[in-house]
């Protein structure tokens, strides 16, 4: 059965002028929901940006409200092929949508949304990836096209998810080929302002 994705849009469609520049999709973290990320949008405050907030396609196991990518606590990542390849066929459908290709979309997220983003990313001709307090899921696979410039953020006092696993995805990245900026703040498993003001360098 094939999954159900929704998104908060910003600005709202009806008003969004068409010859928008970039399409950037968000992926929230484990227990969120697309709601968790969309003041990004007025905060970054990117000229001639679309975005789209992705809501997950499970329900958090502890969280009613919450979303999930996948069942984190499994230990083969239990739906994690069905959201990599339902995402992937919604941001298919999005470059149609929204007539901005997948060369002008950037796909980025926050914790699992970040790791989503990088594994599903790293198939698609996009024009960037981020990923803020990720990881990666596998050891990843070189790619027959060029892989989008990857920028990784990450907290030197995440208690989440540990800094290790950053530096272990910007090694395992570069080792085929990716072109990786890669920042640690001193923070927690958040997005601060100064956090944001990197991402903003690296949109604009």
């Amino acid at each position: 059965m094939a999954l159900h994705f929704s998104a908060i849009a910003y600005p709202d469609p009806a008003v969004t002028p068409t010859d928008s520049s970039y399409l950037l999709v968000m992926l929230h973290g484990w227990g969120a929901d697309a709601r968790d990320l969309s003041d990004l949008a007025p905060m970054l405050d990117l000229p001639n940006y679309q975005w789209r907030f992705v809501n997950a396609p499970f329900t958090h196991p502890q969280i009613p409200q919450g979303r999930a990518w996948y069942d984190l606590e499994s230990q083969n990542f239990e739906g994690l092929a069905q959201a990599r390849q339902g995402l992937r066929a919604y941001l298919l459908g999005l470059a149609e949508e929204t007539g901005i290709p997948l060369a002008r979309t950037i796909l980025g997220g926050f914790s699992q949304g970040g790791a989503m983003a990088l594994d599903v990313g790293l198939t698609l001709p996009l024009a960037k990836i981020f990923s803020l307090s990720g990881y990666l899921h596998f050891q990843p696979e070189s790619q027959p096209q060029a892989i989008a410039p990857i920028l990784l953020i990450h907290g030197t006092e995440d208690p989440v998810v540990p800094l290790r696993m950053a530096q272990q995805a910007k090694a395992e990245l570069e080792s085929i080929g990716a072109s990786v900026e890669y920042q640690e703040f001193p923070m927690g498993h958040a997005i601060p302002p100064m956090a944001l003001a990197r991402l903003k360098s690296f949109l604009s």
